[in-house]
């Protein structure tokens, strides 16, 4: 079970992935191989989310866009099944089970160079996840500008469900993989989030937003 990543953060880093397994992932450690996409391998880490894995192959190829609708308005995306093909095929799965539908974004960073809202955790506290990891898709060049969707980690290869949304320039290493992008009215609704700031609650400056992010549904497309 995974903790929190993406800077130093108490035992990890600071953006967080964690996973946890559901009932049709513990009978198979992974996924298959791709007639139609890019093979993808999920792999079970013993807990139940109650969800299934994702396809064993990616599905969609180029931009998909994606609404988010929430507590704050809604957040229009656009995923890069090109450059993050698996990535982007667990993202989809997850929202087309609902599994994202009333979880709330649990981290909240406003620093100069850490402006960013972390999501996809259902346990709200940086350790919640779908069952199972997967693989980083990198390049070893990869930035995180303002209107950047990323994975969250705790270390290598260890994605789950948990991602974050960058409204302000972020320096990180390159290992976060970029699966897409969002648009400037959402990157306003987020600034806006980040300018009522946070609790504090994770003790290294970042917190639970003190405006609550909470997401509705997800629409494909």
């Amino acid at each position: 079970m995974l903790k929190r990543a993406l800077l130093p953060l108490g035992p990890t880093l600071v953006l967080v992935a964690a996973l946890t397994a559901c009932g049709s992932a513990e009978d198979s450690d992974a996924t298959s191989t791709a007639s139609e996409g890019p093979a993808c391998t999920y792999t079970a880490d013993g807990t139940d989310s109650g969800v299934d894995l994702p396809p064993g192959h990616a599905e969609e190829t180029g931009d998909v866009p994606v609404t988010i609708t929430t507590t704050v308005g809604d957040l229009n995306l656009t995923l890069d099944a090109e450059s993050a093909p698996c990535t982007v095929n667990s993202f989809l799965s997850l929202a087309k089970q609902g599994f994202y539908d009333n979880t709330s974004c649990h981290r909240l960073g406003v620093s100069t160079g850490f402006s960013l809202l972390q999501c996809g955790d259902p346990s709200g506290d940086g350790t919640g996840g779908p069952g199972y990891q997967f693989d980083d898709e990198l390049t070893g060049a990869e930035t995180y500008p303002a209107g950047t969707v990323a994975m969250a980690n705790a270390g290598a290869n260890t994605n789950g469900s948990q991602f974050f949304l960058v409204f302000g320039d972020t320096q990180l290493e390159p290992s976060y993989t970029v699966f897409g992008h969002f648009d400037d009215a959402t990157t306003q609704i987020l600034a806006g989030v980040g300018a009522a700031g946070n609790d504090g609650a994770w003790g290294d400056g970042t917190g639970r937003p003190n405006t609550p992010v909470t997401f509705q549904k997800i629409t494909v497309g």
